[in-house]
């Protein structure tokens, strides 16, 4: 597709975005509506790339309301073919087995101490990626190190890890 077909669908689609979706609330609900939205827009860019299109406004209204027949279609027929009856009274427990605990405190412990004993920097490392979530850029700023030495530090905190597992 070229970039002024895909040009010119995406300004539609931003231009008409709030339309499109008040119109799929209308007719498939709110919960539904987002992900059929998003579904039209990657529709219409898929098959844009083999068809002149004269009008993308009318081809994303166009390809919302099939989406929504197909939608309301597959709902009715869920509805009239599956039931899925009363939920069973006696539920079984949703907490782990004692065991599991046992062995998932187990392993967070081994876990905890492979981290512990990695060298400061690579800790250091491993932290601001794995617990605060930073990017390896911003952690290598922060060091004042590579983001070559970054990975480096965090290969060997993932491997002292894995290991402490196995």
């Amino acid at each position: 597709m070229s970039n002024i077909k895909f040009s010119l669908l995406s300004q539609a689609f931003a231009r008409r975005h709030s339309d499109l979706l008040r119109f799929l609330v209308r007719r498939v609900g709110s919960q539904d509506a987002p992900d059929l939205l998003q579904e039209t827009y990657l529709r219409v860019l898929r098959h844009a790339g083999s068809k002149s299109i004269t009008e993308p406004q009318a081809l994303l209204f166009t390809t919302a309301v099939n989406l929504a027949k197909n939608h309301r279609s597959r709902r009715a027929t869920e509805q009239k073919y599956l039931e899925f009856g009363e939920l069973p009274q006696d539920l079984p427990e949703s907490r782990p087995l004692q065991d599991d605990q046992v062995d998932a405190r187990r392993r967070l412990r081994l876990l905890d101490e492979a981290i512990q004993a990695l060298p400061p920097r690579c800790r250091q490392v491993f932290t601001m990626l794995r617990l605060d979530e930073l990017p390896p850029e911003e952690v290598a700023r922060q060091l004042g190190i590579s983001r070559n030495m970054v990975q480096q530090h965090l290969q060997l905190a993932l491997k002292r890890c894995h290991e402490a597992l196995d």
